[in-house]
């Protein structure tokens, strides 16, 4: 786990610092008074210089836009696992829902991450006690990773729920073609999936430009490939705003506009 970052990181150093980043700001979230959620976990893994990036590069609505983010997440984590007792976290970095969300004792979170930032996190929160069964695997996601998640217990012929947050943007288009391809082999009928994504236009998005590397316009189109029933909305729209956007984006036909898409997704 890098815990610094330099004036020009290389995308090794500046994706796993990213983890640090959202926690920062999921620190700065649960002290506002109308705050969307509480992370009483963040401020310790998220470290100071995560904090100077923060204020130093960050605009006011990539801060909303994570806030929103994680608010709406959560909901649907909690929705879908009512139905579904298996969730997996992709790239699950910082994240602290296993410790901060109240879950069903028969729920089992599997997160699964680089080894460095599963062991960072690990040390940080040695003293918590998760509100579920929790697994964390140690895993590279360009790599096969599948046989991971099976050897811990999961399940793929029972519906499950899937967190692919702040990750496809920094794969290859051949990579997230890959891994929907691996998540749909491992998903049910009535699997639930929640990711977010950019558009082409995204890629170019300071202060991310050189790091995403892939976006896709039609998300719904990219999904129903692999069998899910997705709804698409963006932050700011109804159902995505919480009273921390004033104006919503441009509608979704108007062209060169950089835009970012949260994604709920049903199995069919």
């Amino acid at each position: 786990m890098t815990s610094s970052l330099p004036g020009n990181p290389q995308p090794e150093q500046f994706v796993p610092f990213t983890a640090r980043l959202m926690a920062a700001i999921r620190t700065k979230e649960t002290k506002r008074s109308d705050r969307l959620f509480n992370d009483p976990f963040a401020a310790q893994l998220a470290g100071e210089e995560a904090f100077t990036v923060l204020e130093q590069k960050l605009k006011v609505e990539d801060q909303a836009y994570v806030a929103v983010r994680t608010r709406l997440f959560d909901d649907f984590l909690l929705s879908a696992s009512a139905k579904a007792h298996q969730v997996v976290i992709l790239a699950s970095g910082m994240d602290t829902r296993a410790y901060r969300l109240s879950w069903s004792s028969v729920t089992k979170i599997y997160e699964l991450d680089q080894p460095q930032v599963l062991k960072t996190k690990a040390t940080i929160l040695q003293e918590v006690v998760p509100n579920c069964q929790h697994c964390a695997i140690s895993a590279d996601l360009t790599q096969p990773w599948s046989h991971l998640l099976l050897t811990k217990g999961y399940q793929p012929e029972l519906p499950s729920v899937w967190l692919l947050e702040g990750l496809l943007m920094y794969l290859s288009e051949p990579e997230v073609h890959q891994l929907l391809e691996t998540i749909s082999q491992l998903t049910a009928t009535d699997s639930y999936l929640a990711l977010d994504l950019v558009n082409v236009k995204g890629i170019e998005y300071e202060p991310y430009k050189g790091y995403f590397r892939s976006g896709f316009d039609y998300p719904e189109e990219l999904l129903a490939q692999y069998d899910w029933e997705a709804e698409v909305i963006q932050p700011g729209d109804e159902g995505a705003n919480f009273d921390r956007f004033i104006e919503p984006l441009p509608p979704r036909d108007v062209p060169d506009v950089a835009r970012v898409f949260l994604v709920k997704a049903k199995k069919q």
